[in-house]
């Protein structure tokens, strides 16, 4: 049983609700599935690639095995793999992320859903790409350039919904950051001409630069996901939960529901697509 082999793995409560249903037995027939026969190593037959190439379900079964000292996710007994072909293992000490990815899969019904797979998105992203230094230093001064237009650093007055969210989230956001890591950052009330002292940006170079390829995944998605820098690095030096930062990073919509209400199939998609991609970060850097 999957859940046997997950044992001690501990998250959010809709983690361990994901996880508690990989228990259920398959009782779909065969005939179901997509039963191609899998093809040798390569980045073109990966479980990953050839799902994305069919976008039909072909696996009956997903577990979890250890191989040496790592953790491998396994769809009917073949280890799952990246898009760049490699082996997709985790450290025996990322069992949450190892439980997440495989409950992704153990949920794919019929046709394959690639949103739903945030978590194996951002393992394959640090095992492909961010294990390179040099990939690691590219991601990083990609991310730097954020901080010149941070959301948390541009302040509106009008109208009072959005200047009281403001106050609530950024403020100590803000003031955390300078302290934390001794640092200078600019309030703006506009886009233009815009920019934080070079010191800022160096201090923050040599913090990123300490991210290893887990810590640099989280952080490269967080950064997309919130538009904020700031509200990135809270997240991977667990300053926020991925709760605070959500709602730290739509302070804006936040406020325009207050004020009109909430647009159907629009903010409701949105709020639950921003924790997921936060969470699959959070969950990243667990080391349970």
């Amino acid at each position: 049983m999957l859940s046997a082999q997950l044992g001690r793995s501990t998250c959010s409560r809709w983690a361990v609700a994901s996880l508690t249903r990989l228990s259920r037995s398959r009782t779909a027939p065969k005939a179901r599935w997509n039963t191609t026969a899998a093809a040798p190593d390569g980045p073109a037959v990966t479980e990953t690639n050839r799902a994305e190439a069919t976008m039909r379900r072909f696996w009956e079964d997903v577990g979890i095995e250890k191989r040496g000292s790592a953790l491998a996710v396994t769809l009917d007994g073949r280890a799952l793999k990246t898009p760049a072909g490699n082996v997709l293992t985790l450290p025996e000490t990322k069992s949450v992320i190892a439980s997440l990815i495989a409950a992704e899969w153990d949920h794919q019904e019929t046709l394959l859903k690639p949103h739903a797979l945030p978590a194996t998105s951002i393992a394959a992203r640090a095992i492909d790409g961010l294990g390179e230094h040099a990939t690691r230093v590219e991601v990083q001064e990609a991310l730097l350039k954020y901080i010149d237009t941070d959301t948390i650093c541009f302040y509106q007055d009008y109208p009072p919904q959005l200047e009281r969210l403001q106050a609530e989230h950024w403020d100590p956001l803000l003031e955390w950051a300078r302290k934390t890591f001794d640092i200078e950052i600019h309030k703006a009330g506009s886009l233009l001409f815009s920019t934080q002292p070079e010191a800022t940006k160096e201090k923050l170079r040599k913090v990123l630069a300490e991210f290893d390829q887990w810590e640099m995944a989280a952080m490269e998605r967080a950064t997309y996901t919130t538009k904020s820098l700031i509200i990135a690095l809270a997240l991977v030096k667990k300053h926020l939960s991925v709760e605070q930062a959500a709602l730290a990073a739509t302070v804006e919509v936040c406020s325009q529901i207050e004020r009109w209400g909430e647009v159907e199939d629009t903010h409701d998609v949105d709020y639950h697509d921003v924790r997921r991609q936060l969470g699959s970060a959070a969950c990243l850097l667990s080391n349970v």
